[in-house]
């Protein structure tokens, strides 16, 4: 059966209404899901297997049965590990129906049908009884329903109701506990994630600053976590101003509650500085005694640097703190961790609110607009001053002092830069509501707000009157749009710049002039294994799930570039970056597809796991910006990416299983299409 699905296309900007597969969802679930990802976190699921091995002999010690209630099973891996452990039924709760499907499969494949009974449904729907889905209450209890963040996945609802209707007091636990650390730190890097910083332009009438608004300044951010491969941070760029500190446990085995709660630890920082950022991780305990643990601590709080494992399903969480704080190396302060059912955040206060009995405070929400336009990238990216020097140099050779300007980007600051450096009148065009209150606010803040003109409308919509009647001599756009996912999205800006072609005056300038779309061959070091297949897991046959997620990936958005950022994913060039596509922005959208077929040599040995790539911007004959590579790879093949943005990286899925031999091929034969109609960039790969 077929459905028609509305997408809003992020190149074109139109809505358009596709005719897809009624479980087209499922399939992208399941494409893009993490399943592979833990199957092959050797050390997630080897602990797994110690505790409940452990778990199972001491219920069996006691001379009871061993009744397992294993919630978010996935592929039935846990409870196929209880039954062969030794247990005698297992009951495993799968809501996601098609991961629920699979794993009747993957059970009755590995002959386990007799021992493990799969539910498909939420736990809190289950029942117990004579008539129920389990007939009495289970006395282990097993879970894996963690995200970076621990509580993310409505871990504490779940348990709660387990806990009260689905499983024995006293009973078991895999694991038994977690516990939540915390690191507090001066970054200007991260707080550059989070906040506005003033911006210096030198212009023909001296410097002008743009400042942030005060509302900016005052608000707390975005609610949500901020979750990345904290190894993959310098530690240049970062001071640490306290111990780890152990903020807060949950033992699993006894009654666990979702209400709002807070815990503080005093410390004394180990140096002065500006408290900004709380770096925060967790560990997983599968025994009462603490023996069996699995922790996520990055490499200088993990007790084994060497044996630390890569995984992309739980990661390390940064914090913003609402301020910052100047802290005093030696005074003491208390850091105290605030939750709800779902979320985590941090405060740095004077006191415990424990001995001034404070209410809990209310999780933080945006009410300055920035953090709801702006994503933590998106910050930093306008936050990098070698970046807008870029696009000041470029704007000093293109601005005339009678140039009109219309600046096409989402919450730019591009139109406040060609103020300063002397156009003579300018337009932006914020087509959100969201975005044209945040620029309004930026320019009332900067007394701007009678200089630069905010049309909100739609660009294909635009008229004279918008424009006072006058044509446009400089067309500008970084380009960034918040709707973009994939590099070439931002070519939005150039169906724009098509739509308003009417409203450009005689030889108008367009900056950027032109955009190129490159490409490079790599060899991941550890992201390769989130669409590995996996085969074999800890002895048992998941191969039913490897051809599910085949399967996903055969649907034709799936099969699709997906968006990494790769500063966090290191990775070496098989290849030389090589340019493949060209897009003049000085002329509107062609009407036929631009096509480009051909070979890329590889000059480095290693594993071909796939292509990357990335669109640079010309916004002048001699000044480029990359979203990709930065600079040429080294000797070696290491790449440094841009941080800013995300690359497009398109698996070659015949090299990702790890059971191929070693030997990539010499070359790679790619074909790139672009498809005006639609916005789309397809291409195909042949090894």
């Amino acid at each position: 059966m077929k459905v028609f699905c509305g997408r809003a296309n992020p190149t074109t900007g139109s809505v358009e209404w596709l005719e897809e597969d009624e479980h087209y969802d499922y399939h992208q679930e399941i494409a893009r899901s993490s399943y592979a990802d833990m199957l092959h976190d050797k050390d997630r699921n080897m602990k797994y297997y110690q505790g409940i091995r452990a778990a199972v002999s001491r219920v069996k010690d006691r001379g009871h049965k061993a009744l397992v209630l294993d919630i978010g099973t996935g592929t039935g891996l846990l409870s196929m590990m209880a039954v062969t452990a030794g247990a005698d039924f297992c009951y495993a709760i799968e809501v996601f129906k098609p991961m629920a499907d699979a794993a009747v499969k993957i059970v009755e494949k590995n002959g386990f049908s007799d021992k493990i009974k799969v539910i498909n449904k939420h736990s809190t729907e289950v029942t117990v009884g004579p008539d129920g889905d389990m007939p009495c209450r289970a006395n282990i209890l097993i879970t894996e329903l963690f995200d970076t963040e621990l509580i993310g996945e409505g871990a504490l609802p779940s348990y709660e109701h387990a806990h009260r209707h689905l499983v024995q007091a006293n009973c078991e636990a895999v694991p038994h506990r977690a516990t939540v650390y915390a690191q507090l730190v001066e970054s200007r890097r991260m707080w550059s994630w989070n906040k506005l910083f003033p911006i210096h332009v030198q212009t023909s009438r001296g410097e002008r600053v743009i400042m942030p608004p005060l509302e900016l300044e005052r608000c707390p951010g975005a609610p949500s976590v901020c979750d990345i491969q904290l190894n993959q941070v310098s530690p240049s760029d970062f001071t640490i101003l306290s111990d780890v500190l152990p903020m807060f446990s949950v033992d699993f085995s006894k009654q666990v509650s979702s209400s709002a709660a807070c815990h503080s630890r005093q410390f004394e920082p180990l140096m002065s500085g500006r408290a900004q950022v709380v770096l925060s991780w967790w560990d997983i305990e599968m025994d009462p005694e603490g023996k069996i643990k699995c922790t996520m601590a990055p490499f200088w709080a993990h007790s084994d640097p060497e044996e630390l494992q890569w995984r992309d399903h739980w990661m390390q969480c940064v914090y913003f703190l609402p301020q910052e704080e100047p802290v005093v190396q030696g005074s003491a302060l208390c850091l105290v961790a605030h939750h709800d059912d779902y979320c985590v955040w941090y405060s740095l206060q004077n006191t415990s609110p424990e001995k001034k009995g404070r209410v809990h405070p209310v999780r933080p929400v945006c009410d300055c607009q920035a953090h709801l336009l702006w994503n933590r990238p998106r910050f930093g990216e306008i936050n990098d001053r070698n970046r807008t020097d870029q696009y000041i140099q470029a704007l000093r050779m293109v601005l005339k002092p009678d140039s009109v300007c219309l600046c096409i980007s989402d919450g730019s600051l591009l139109s406040m830069l060609a103020h300063h450096l002397g156009a003579e009148q300018v337009f932006t065009i914020e087509n959100s509501a969201a975005s044209h209150r945040l620029m309004k606010k930026i320019f009332m803040a900067n007394h701007l707000e009678d200089k630069i003109n905010i049309i909100e409308k739609r660009p294909e919509l635009l008229t004279p009157a918008d424009l006072e009647g006058k044509k446009v001599s400089v067309l500008l756009g970084e380009p960034f749009f918040t709707t973009s996912l994939l590099p070439w999205h931002n070519l939005y800006f150039w169906y724009v710049r098509t739509a308003v072609d009417q409203h450009l005056g005689p030889g108008a300038v367009v900056m950027p002039q032109a955009a190129s779309l490159h490409m490079v061959v790599v060899e991941f070091r550890d992201l390769w294994r989130i669409r590995s297949p996996c085969g074999d897991c800890e002895g048992f046959d998941v191969h039913i799930m490897d051809d599910m997620i085949k399967r996903a990936l055969d649907f034709r958005e799936s099969k699709e570039a997906e968006p990494h950022p790769l500063w966090e994913y290191p990775c070496r060039s098989l290849s030389e970056p090589q340019q493949i596509l060209t897009f003049d922005f000085r002329q509107p959208v062609p009407l036929q597809p631009v096509h480009a077929e051909g070979t890329i040599e590889l000059r480095r040995p290693g594993r071909s796991h796939g292509a990357v790539l990335w669109m640079e911007y010309h916004l002048t004959p001699d000044s480029t910006v990359s979203t990709g590579l930065l600079k040429p790879p080294e000797d070696k093949g290491d790449c440094c990416w841009n941080p800013h943005c995300k690359q497009a990286v398109y698996f070659f899925n015949t090299t990702l299983d790890p059971r191929t031999p070693l030997g990539s091929p010499q070359t790679v034969t790619y074909t790139v299409e672009f498809h005006p109609h639609t916005g789309d960039i397809t291409m195909d790969f042949t090894l």
